[in-house]
C-alpha cells in the first residue's frame, strides 16, 4: 500500500487546512501578547486577552487530540497516543465485522439486489457507446495475453464446457422455430427466391446437353434421336418457363411453400413431438466425437490468428465488439423476461455463494488491513479525514476563546477579577 503522489489534491488540501489552523493559533498568540501589553492602559483589553488566552488553550488541546490519532505528539512517548498505528489490527477486525454485518448479510444483499435491478442497470450502462467502447478495448487488450498464457488444454476444455452447457440449455426446436421465422421474412425471402430461380433457369439453359443425355438414357433404344432431342427441348423449355413463373410472388407454389414454412415454424415452437425429436437430434450432435475434434481444430486456428497479425485486426474487432455490446445492452434494458431471469440468477448466486462466505470475506478484509504498512495506512487515513480534523482545531480555537471570554465576563461581574 503506497503513499499518495506529491501533487495529490488531498495532500494540498490537508496542508492548507493545517496552515489555517496553525495560523489561527499564531494569531491568537499575537493578540494575547498585544492585549497583555495594552491592558494596564485600556481596561477592555482584558476581555480580548481572555479570549485569546482561552483560544490558545483550545487550539493546543485540539492539536494534541488530532495529532495523537496518527502519531506521538512531538515524538514523546505519551500514553494513549498514536492510536491508529497501535490499533491497526483492531481496525481491521472492526472493518471486517462492519462489512459482514452491514453489507453481506443475506437480507441486506437480497434487498439491495432487488433495489438495483442489475440487469436493467447493466443494460443501460452497457448501451452507452463510451462504456461499450471501454469494455471492448479491455477485451481486445487482454484476450491475446490470456490466450497465450493460459494452457491450451485448459482453454479448450473451458470453451467446450461452455459451448456444451449453452447448447444443452437452449431448446433445439423452439430455437430453430425462432431462427426460421427470422429468416423466412418476406422482405428477405422474396429477393432470394427470385435470384435462385433466375440462376437455376440460367443453369438449365446452359446445360441443355445434360437434359438430352438423361432423356436418351431413359428412352427406348429403337426411338429416333431426333425424338429424344425434341423431348429434351420440351423438358428444358418447360423447366425454364416454370422457373420464370415461380418468380412471381403470387404463384401457387410460392403460396404453398410459405404456408408449409409457417406451419413448420408453429410446430417447431409448440408441438411436443417436434421438441422431443429436436432434443434427440441435438443430443446426438453433441455426443458425436467429431464435434470435439472440430472445436479443437477451430481453437488451434484461433490461437494462430492471435499469434499472427492480431494488432492489424484489433481495431476492426474492437468496433464489432463495441456494437455487439451496445446491442446486448439494449436487449438487457428492454427485455423484462431476460431481466427477471438475470436478476433472479444474481440473487441465487449471492445467497448461495457470497452470503455463506461472508465471515471468510470479513477475515480477509481484516488480514488485508493488518498487512498494510503502518506508515502508509496512517498517511492515507490522514489524507482522507485530516482536513476535517483540522476544522476541529479551528473550531476548538474559536470555541475555546468564546468560553474563556464568557468565563472572564462572569468573573468580572461577580468581582472575582
Amino acid at each position: 500500500m503506497s503513499g499518495s503522489e506529491p501533487g495529490d489534491p488531498r495532500r494540498r488540501r490537508l496542508r492548507r487546512m493545517r496552515a489555517v489552523a496553525a495560523g489561527l493559533l499564531i494569531l491568537m498568540a499575537l493578540i494575547f501578547l498585544a492585549a497583555s501589553l495594552v491592558s494596564p492602559r485600556w481596561g477592555a483589553a482584558g476581555y480580548v486577552r481572555a479570549f485569546a488566552e482561552a483560544a490558545m488553550v483550545g487550539a493546543c488541546a485540539d492539536w494534541f487530540a488530532v495529532t495523537a490519532l496518527f502519531r506521538r505528539p512531538l515524538g514523546l512517548p505519551i500514553p494513549h497516543t498514536a492510536i491508529i498505528p497501535r490499533s491497526k489490527e483492531r481496525i481491521g477486525d472492526a472493518l471486517g465485522r462492519f462489512i459482514v454485518d452491514n453489507f453481506l448479510s443475506p437480507r441486506v444483499l437480497d434487498a439491495k439486489l432487488r433495489q438495483l435491478e442489475l440487469a436493467a442497470w447493466g443494460g443501460a450502462w452497457l448501451e452507452r457507446p463510451q462504456n461499450a467502447r471501454r469494455v471492448a478495448d479491455r477485451i481486445v487488450a487482454w484476450a491475446p495475453e490470456v490466450i497465450r498464457v493460459a494452457p491450451a488444454s485448459a482453454l479448450e476444455a473451458l470453451g467446450g464446457a461452455i459451448t456444451a452447457a449453452v447448447a444443452r440449455s437452449v431448446p433445439a426446436a423452439p430455437t430453430a422455430s425462432r431462427f426460421l421465422a427470422a429468416v423466412w421474412n418476406e422482405d428477405r425471402v422474396q429477393p432470394l427466391v427470385e435470384r435462385g430461380t433466375a440462376l437455376l433457369a440460367a443453369y438449365v439453359t446452359d446445360h441443355r446437353g445434360v437434359v438430352l443425355e438423361k432423356v436418351q438414357a431413359q428412352s427406348w433404344r429403337w426411338l429416333p434421336k431426333w425424338i429424344d432431342r425434341a423431348i429434351a427441348q420440351k423438358i428444358t423449355a418447360g423447366l425454364i418457363q416454370l422457373l420464370s413463373e415461380i418468380r412471381a410472388p403470387d404463384h401457387p407454389w410460392r403460396r404453398s411453400l410459405s404456408s408449409a414454412v409457417e406451419t413448420l415454424v408453429v410446430r417447431l415452437a409448440e408441438d411436443p413431438e417436434f421438441r422431443r425429436r429436436g432434443e434427440e437430434l441435438k443430443q446426438r450432435f453433441l455426443d458425436d466425437p467429431r464435434l470435439g475434434e472440430q472445436l479443437q481444430r477451430l481453437w488451434a486456428d484461433m490461437r494462430r490468428q492471435f499469434d499472427g497479425g492480431w494488432a492489424d485486426r484489433s481495431d476492426a474487432l474492437e468496433g464489432r465488439i463495441e456494437r455487439l455490446l451496445c446491442d446486448l445492452g439494449g436487449w438487457l434494458r428492454d427485455d423484462p423476461a431476460v431481466q427477471r431471469t438475470l436478476n433472479t440468477s444474481a440473487r441465487v448466486f449471492v445467497r448461495g455463494v457470497l452470503a455463506p462466505r461472508r465471515q471468510e470475506i470479513g477475515r480477509f478484509v481484516a488480514q488485508v488491513v493488518d498487512g498494510w504498512d503502518t506508515r502508509s495506512i496512517v498517511e492515507r487515513l490522514e489524507l482522507q479525514i485530516g482536513p476535517d480534523l483540522q476544522y476541529i482545531r479551528v473550531n476548538g480555537t474559536l470555541v475555546g476563546g468564546l468560553v474563556g471570554l464568557a468565563l472572564f465576563a462572569v468573573s468580572r461581574v461577580l468581582g472575582w477579577v
